[in-house]
């Protein structure tokens, strides 16, 4: 199951992608495919071609994890 994620990179912008798996506490790299910028854009010093990005994880200072697409369901009751 591919998670997409929020990376806050060290003196740089938010970047957002998907990993097959989030990093465990022995990891020293992610690797992240699709990375863009939150707007969908892409990031300056990633060749637009590139589908797969490895980051150190000492220069990631945090993660958020968004939830999937049937967290973003809403159930709502409709009167007939």
């Amino acid at each position: 199951m591919a998670y997409t994620i929020l990376i806050h990179i060290s003196g740089e912008e938010v970047i957002t992608g998907e990993v097959e798996e989030l990093p465990k506490p022995t990891d020293n790299m992610i690797t992240v495919t699709s990375p863009r910028r939150r707007d969908g854009k892409d990031v300056h010093y990633i060749d637009a071609r590139a589908v797969k990005v490895i980051w150190p994880i000492h220069k990631v200072t945090f993660l958020e994890v968004l939830g999937g697409e049937e967290s973003e369901q809403i159930i709502s009751f409709v009167r007939e």
